[in-house]
């Protein structure tokens, strides 16, 4: 029946119980007393002497809990966290031996155990950096080849998301707005066209020209749809040369996890792993939600939990007023950084557009959404995507009594953060999207595989942030 409260809370409710009985039996055995002395003996002596035996009876009691909780149950509960963290998220499960004292043999068979799982783990570890590393250096040579091909090339599943794309790809969509796996391709070009040249195919001709157009047909692409098996297509766009001379070379983005098109559910009851998050972070001029602006904003995207490279948004925005030098000393964010800088409104669409069927995630949440709240007019949009803080999901993993600031998670979860990279829009959002990654697996050992479970469990320590999922 208590299964599913905390060790410490139910470690406290024994504790209450023995208080309580010890009074209910002192209550027995004084009434049993009273009522074998002499009829006309008073009952205030032996009420005074419960009264007394109870005062002492649930200080003892309380004392005894206190030190319980203290070398007890939080070394039980830090070792548990530790231990989970070692085995999902690859850190280490270590309690100093003065925290450890009153446990017995338990921590350091927790160490011994914690150091034979590194060894093994270190020696995999090598194994696949290896392998990665051969495999990084034929991805850069594809890459490269890529590159020099005056062809946009878009891989699609069968429900026309996108699933991979290479530089020129995403100097196209970027013109139209910001490339990002799993959107759909009518996100960024005209449906009529792409349905035209869909109904063409057949099984006799599985390559159709045709003109592509983006949303607002005032550009024009010269495309061949290609059928692929299993139901994809491949969209293949000709580049002008001139255009491609200044491609900055990129990294092929992909993730063919998606070729399979999964049905679409309801986001509440669809596992944490699954879906797409957007972690963000802004730097403004002050502290104030209602009187401060953004003047950099900074988001990455993390995709069936890993982070997506090549998909990042980084902007400086112009706040229409002086930043002031205190602000300036803590993000190096100057008045000349941002005085070309386009305004939140536009940058606040782009980034919605970013941020589209994604899961907004931000350390200290309600002020960096309750910033872009207080521009939705001005940007034209609504921000009534989901939220999570990633505060109250290490209060879910590790406990409320834990530290939570983005520098304790990242030195807890053996994150760097670059020195000349914290305090920057883009620094902090790819450490809280690093943050968020590792603490994925911890949330799903811990029982919470929906966002809907997840979001239900961060209420519970409402007391730390403002819930903003409605």
């Amino acid at each position: 029946m208590f299964t599913h409260l905390s060790l410490r809370f139910r470690i406290f409710l024994f504790f209450c119980f023995l208080a309580v009985a010890g009074a209910g039996l002192a209550a027995a055995a004084m009434v049993f007393g009273w009522s074998r002395a002499e009829s006309d003996v008073s009952a205030a002596p032996f009420l005074t002497a419960f009264v007394f035996f109870v005062f002492l009876n649930t200080g003892l009691v309380v004392a005894i809990w206190l030190l319980f909780d203290e070398h007890v149950a939080k070394p039980i509960k830090k070792l548990s966290a530790g231990l989970r963290l070692q085995a999902h998220s690859g850190g280490e499960a270590t309690v100093s031996p003065d925290t450890a004292r009153y446990l017995g043999d338990l921590g350091p068979a927790a160490t011994a155990l914690t150091q034979t799982m590194s060894a093994s783990v270190l020696d995999r570890a090598a194994q696949v950096a290896q392998e990665t590393q051969r495999l990084r250096v034929e991805s850069e040579r594809l890459t490269a080849l890529l590159t020099e091909i005056p062809i946009a090339t878009i891989l699609l599943n069968p429900a026309h998301e996108i699933v991979l794309y290479d530089g020129q790809a995403a100097n196209v969509l970027s013109q139209i707005a910001p490339p990002r796996l799993k959107a759909p391709l009518t996100d960024y070009f005209d449906i009529k066209a792409l349905a035209a040249a869909l109904d063409q195919l057949s099984e006799t001709r599985t390559e159709v020209p045709f003109k592509l157009y983006d949303n607002t047909r005032r550009v024009e692409f010269d495309a061949r749809l290609k059928a692929l098996g299993g139901g994809g297509h491949m969209v293949l766009m000709d580049v002008e040369a001139g255009q491609n001379d200044k491609i900055k070379p990129r990294p092929l983005v992909f993730d063919f996890a998606l070729i399979n098109a999964a049905e679409a559910k309801d986001i509440a009851t669809s596992p944490i792993r699954n879906l797409c998050y957007v972690p963000f972070d802004t730097e403004t001029t002050g502290l104030s939600v209602e009187h401060d602006a953004i003047v950099q904003l900074g988001a990455v995207r993390v995709l069936n939990g890993r982070i997506v490279d090549g998909e990042v948004l980084n902007a400086y925005v112009n706040p229409g007023r002086p930043i002031p030098p205190s602000s300036t000393r803590i993000h190096n964010v100057t008045d000349a950084d941002v005085a070309d800088a386009p305004d939140i409104g536009e940058v606040g669409r782009r980034f919605h557009h970013f941020a589209r069927d994604a899961v907004l995630v931000a350390h200290n949440a309600p002020f960096d959404i309750g910033l872009l709240r207080a521009s939705e007019k001005q940007m034209g949009v609504e921000w009534t995507h989901p939220v999570l803080d990633t505060v109250l999901l290490s209060a879910v993993v590790f406990g409320v009594s834990e530290q939570h600031s983005l520098d304790a998670l990242c030195d807890r979860l053996s994150i760097n953060i670059p020195p000349d990279q914290r305090h920057t829009a883009l620094g902090d959002a790819r450490a809280t999207a690093e943050v968020l990654v590792k603490l994925l697996p911890l949330l799903e050992a811990k029982g919470h595989r929906t966002l809907g479970q997840l979001i239900q469990k961060t209420r519970k320590h409402g007391r730390l942030l403002r819930d903003l999922n409605g």
